[in-house]
Formats: C-alpha cells, sequence, structure tokens
C-alpha cells in the first residue's frame, strides 16, 4: 500500500501521561439543553413497546449543517413514523431547527419545505452542485430525499429527478457523499439494510423463530434470517443528476451484508477516498478506492471486516481518528450488547489490529451501542471517543440480565499513550441519564471551542448535550471551500502543527450512527496560542500552507489562495 509520512507518538506529551490518568483532572461537564434551547419534538419509531418488526426499532439520525451560511450550524433531526397510526395525533416529520446563535433553536421545517413524514432513518450533508448552500440527503425505508438548498432559507425536494430516490420497500440506512473519482463534484454512497419484502411479506413474527427471539424473550425478528440488501453508488453527473454505478464500480460485488453506519476515509494516505461500512451481524465491507472509478473490498485482508477472534459482529456505528497520532486513520465501531465495540489501530500497511481491550473500550459488554462521535471534547489536541448506547424495546427489561432497554452514555478520555478512560461518570448527570439512544452528531453550536453533541433518543425528545462554562484549553476551528475540489472541501486531509503536537483529520459526509455532525474541523491546541502550521490537502490533488493562525476562532481556507481569514 502507499504510504504517507509516518508520525511517531510524540514522547514530550506521552511522559504526561501518568498525571492525567485520574478522572479528577478531567475538566469536561455536560448539561442537557434540550429542551431549553427549543428542541421539543419527540421521535418516533413505531409502537413503542409492542415492536412486530425490526425497522421500529432501528431508530434514527441526526445532522448539522449551517442551511442559511449565517456561520451558526443548524440541526435536522430525523423522525421514523408509524405502521398504525392513533385517530386523531397528527403525523410525525423529520424537524429542522434553526440556530439563533443564542443557545436556542426555531423549528422552521415547515417554511423549510422540509415537513415529510415516513420511515426517515439517516441524513447526509454535502453541496452537491457546488452552489455555496449545502443541500441535504435524508434515507427512507421507501423513497429517498434529496433537499436541493434554494439559498433563501427554503429547500426543493428532488430525488426523482436526480436519480437517488430508489424505489419503494428498499430500506436505505446510512449515507456519505464524497468524491470517488475526484472530478471535484460529490458523488452519493447509500448504504441498505435488510429487504423487507412488500408488505413485510419477508418477515415472520417476533418469536416465531431462531433470529425472533432475545435471551427467551419473543423480539421482532432480524436482521439474521431477513434477505440482506445491496448497497449503492450514484455518479455526480454536473448537470443536477445522479448516475447509479453500483455495479460496474464494484459496490455490488459484495453480498450478505446488512449494512449501517458508512464511513468516508483515505485509511492508505493514497489521496483517494476509501468506504467502510459496519455491518449487522455479518462482515463489515471495506470498499478499497482503486483510482479507476472502482472499488475492491478489502475487509477482510485490511482486518476491518471481524473482530480480533475473526468473528462478525453486529455493527452500528462508526468514526475515524487518528488516537495514536502517526499520521494513519484509524476507526472504532459500535456493536451489539454481549459484545465489545471496535477500535481498529490503522498499521499503516493496508492492515488494522483490534485494540479495544488494550485502550480499554472492552469493559462495558451489556451496552448496545449506535452513535459514535471521534472529537477533542477537551481540546488538548488528542480526540476522544463518546458513544451512545440503548437496547431495541423495552422488553428487554423483563431478561433480567445486565443489559437494559434504557443505557448510560460512555465518554472515554484520550490518555495520549494508547488507552482511553471512561470519564462519562464526572461529565455530569446528563451524561449517565438513561435513555435509549440512537443517531449522534458533535458540532460547536456557539462557535466557542465548546463541542455539543445532540442524540436522537427513541421515544423521546433528542438530547443536546453542551460543555459547561468557558472551553478547556485553546483550540481552532477549520472551514474549507474548494475551487477546482468540491466546494465543501469533502475529502481534504488537514494536518496541523503547533509546537510539538501535530494532528490531522478529513473533511467527511456521513458516519456516526446515520448521522452528520459539522463540516468544519475542530482541532483542540492545548496550552499552545497558536497554530503554527496548517496543510490542506485537497481532493484535487492541490496542496495550501498556511501558518501562525491565532487559536480560539474559526477560519476559513479557499483552495488555491495559500491564506486564512477568520470566520464572520
Amino acid at each position: 500500500m502507499p504510504r504517507g509520512p509516518r508520525w511517531l507518538p510524540l514522547v514530550p506529551l506521552a511522559g504526561l501521561v501518568c498525571s492525567w490518568t485520574t478522572k479528577d483532572t478531567w475538566p469536561v461537564r455536560f448539561t442537557d439543553i434540550g429542551a431549553k434551547a427549543g428542541l421539543i419534538a419527540p421521535n418516533v419509531s413505531g409502537d413503542i413497546t409492542n415492536k412486530k418488526y425490526i425497522l421500529e426499532m432501528n431508530g434514527s439520525g441526526v445532522a448539522f449543517l449551517d442551511y442559511n451560511r449565517d456561520g451558526y450550524v443548524d440541526l435536522f433531526v430525523v423522525n421514523g413514523t408509524q405502521l398504525e397510526r392513533q385517530a386523531g395525533t397528527a403525523e410525525p416529520v423529520s424537524h429542522l431547527y434553526r440556530n439563533n446563535g443564542d443557545g436556542t433553536f426555531t423549528d422552521v421545517t415547515r417554511e423549510a419545505g422540509l415537513d415529510y413524514s415516513g420511515w426517515g432513518q439517516g441524513a447526509c450533508v454535502a453541496d452537491f452542485d457546488n452552489d455555496g448552500y449545502d443541500d441535504l440527503f435524508v434515507t427512507y425505508y421507501g423513497k429517498n430525499r434529496l433537499y436541493h438548498n434554494n439559498g433563501n432559507g427554503t429547500f426543493t425536494e428532488m430525488a426523482e429527478r436526480a436519480g437517488v430516490a430508489g424505489k419503494d420497500g428498499r430500506w436505505n440506512s446510512g449515507c456519505a457523499f464524497l468524491d470517488y473519482d475526484r472530478d471535484g463534484k460529490v458523488d452519493l454512497f447509500v448504504a441498505n439494510y435488510v429487504d423487507l419484502g412488500p408488505n413485510f411479506s419477508n418477515v415472520p413474527k417476533p418469536g416465531s423463530g431462531e433470529f425472533c427471539q432475545y435471551k427467551g424473550i419473543p423480539i421482532a425478528c432480524g436482521p439474521r434470517g431477513l434477505p440482506a440488501a445491496v448497497n449503492y453508488l450514484y455518479h455526480n453527473n454536473g448537470d443536477g443528476t445522479f448516475s447509479d454505478v453500483s455495479a460496474r464500480a464494484g459496490i455490488r460485488n459484495t453480498e450478505g451484508h446488512y449494512a449501517l453506519g458508512v464511513l468516508t476515509f483515505d485509511y492508505d494516505n493514497d489521496g483517494w477516498p476509501d468506504i467502510y461500512v459496519a455491518c449487522d451481524s455479518a462482515a463489515s465491507i471495506l470498499y478499497h478506492n482503486q483510482r479507476d472509478g472502482t472499488f475492491h473490498d478489502a475487509g477482510m485482508t485490511s482486518g476491518l471486516a471481524y473482530n480480533e477472534d475473526g468473528e462478525a459482529q453486529a455493527g452500528m456505528g462508526v468514526a475515524a481518528l487518528d488516537y495514536d497520532h502517526d499520521g494513519f486513520l484509524d476507526v472504532v465501531k459500535t456493536n451489539f450488547s454481549d459484545d465489545s465495540p471496535n477500535l481498529y489501530h490503522n498499521n499503516g500497511d493496508g492492515t488494522f489490529s483490534d485494540r479495544v481491550f488494550q485502550a480499554g473500550l472492552g469493559r462495558h459488554r451489556n451496552f448496545l451501542g449506535w452513535g459514535v462521535i471521534a472529537a477533542d471534547f477537551d481540546n488538548d489536541g488528542w480526540s476522544d471517543i463518546f458513544m451512545v448506547n440503548g437496547h431495541l424495546t423495552p422488553e428487554i427489561d423483563t431478561a433480567r440480565s445486565d443489559a437494559t432497554y434504557r443505557q448510560r452514555k460512555l465518554l472515554y478520555r484520550n490518555l495520549r499513550d494508547g488507552r482511553f478512560e471512561d470519564v462519562a461518570l464526572v461529565s455530569g448527570p446528563d451524561i449517565t441519564a438513561l435513555h435509549s439512544s440512537r443517531g449522534a452528531a458533535a458540532a460547536d453550536l456557539n462557535n466557542d471551542g465548546r463541542l455539543a453533541v445532540v442524540v436522537n433518543e427513541l421515544h423521546e425528545k433528542p438530547s443536546l448535550l453542551l460543555v459547561d462554562g468557558p472551553a478547556a484549553n485553546h483550540w481552532i476551528g477549520i472551514q474549507l471551500i474548494g475551487t477546482k475540489s468540491n466546494r465543501d472541501g469533502i475529502g481534504a486531509r488537514v494536518n496541523i502543527e503547533s509546537g510539538a503536537l501535530r494532528q490531522m483529520d478529513e473533511v467527511r459526509s456521513g458516519g456516526s450512527y446515520l448521522s452528520q455532525s459539522d463540516l468544519r474541523l475542530h482541532f483542540g491546541l492545548g496550552a499552545a496560542t497558536r497554530a503554527d502550521s496548517v496543510t490542506v490537502r485537497w481532493p484535487s490533488g492541490a496542496m495550501d500552507t498556511v501558518r501562525g493562525i491565532p487559536a480560539d476562532q474559526h477560519v476559513v481556507i479557499k483552495e488555491g489562495s495559500g491564506i486564512w481569514r477568520k470566520r464572520k
């Protein structure tokens, strides 16, 4: 595999580990401000307790986007519906909340043209026509929706016209925009989960078979025992339409996968985006970009298909991070209960090693993980890991096992030596509050360096977890604007140096569990008061380096300019 520069772990910082391994030094406390901020619409996902189909259990994602370009990220919360709606109840819809810039949101769903009801699953964001306004793609059980941003606060739905709607009966799950052929226009990858058949004809009744029980409790069947679906890759034609290139691109060469979370990242540092797909009860997929418009599944040869015992897991959410600062992106994946998540260390030679137990992330095997976020919450320059959890249905509690329906969240602090420490119990009572959580995403809501996490809670209002008090340490936020590359710079890699601290991340669409975090990159700088240099490797292959950026602000770097400007 082609190799980029390999960075060694930083000895001066690693030497501080012994003084950072106690929870008492963790400076971050979260408060759930969701209700106070105006996020008042509850999630709907079928019947609350009597869930006949797995479709009612999986829940939905969330997405951050600055749809009106006012400099504050707004929030889209995907919603489901019900198989049988009670008379007199309002039809549930997904919701767009405008960030007012003062810690509150306004529900602008109807005026924006987004008040659509259905079995919403996930969402991903990109400016697919390079007009300067981010567009929104929403996956469904049924036909997808592609909302074109009109630039005036409204959206126009155009999935059918664009060729990405799909068909009724298809269970679309995770999605991500990426420029897989580096032509300056973002393409679209859409994962699919289970083929439920017309009117659920492929699905037996709860409790009726081997895959319709959990520890003796009858539950909805699946995914094992049900027909697997197939994944889709759509090429952007540059005229507002997409072409289905799934077969000729090699996406259809994999089969038997129940696909959920989607992660795009350049795992081998060759400058071309690859696609990792977390699969439920089956081998996960690593679509390696062959640089000729095709992909090859390198899941097995890379070590990303299975756990360290060679077993398929029930993968849900995925995130990328360079947790040890060696210049290669690693992968964290959440899984079903009675199992551990994965922390796949990138060995730099095209392979990964699962180090979840060595890193300290494998202790909570009773948790069922969904959304996962890799971000630097304490701004010390080292990425932490945030996981949200919850079981399938309240009936799980009758099993009287250590796995419960409502579960707390997990927050792992990076100890800078390849290990992590769970600091959730000292991060505020709203982190340990019990929910059955699904999608999760992160963003700097107030542009002050404090990352917030929004969580789609099954049959509840969303949680919006904001860090209390001022930001810990210094930080910098970076927004990219492509010129030859796609306008959002999706797929661009950013290397940042500040003193002895070296970090790296990529701009990506999608990720977590069916969700979308802020497209702006966030880097903690620790005690440093500036970023000495920021180098951007654009999808076009161009390179830009800017120097001496003062800390504690959001800046914009435009492709080919060689300069930075403060984000207004």
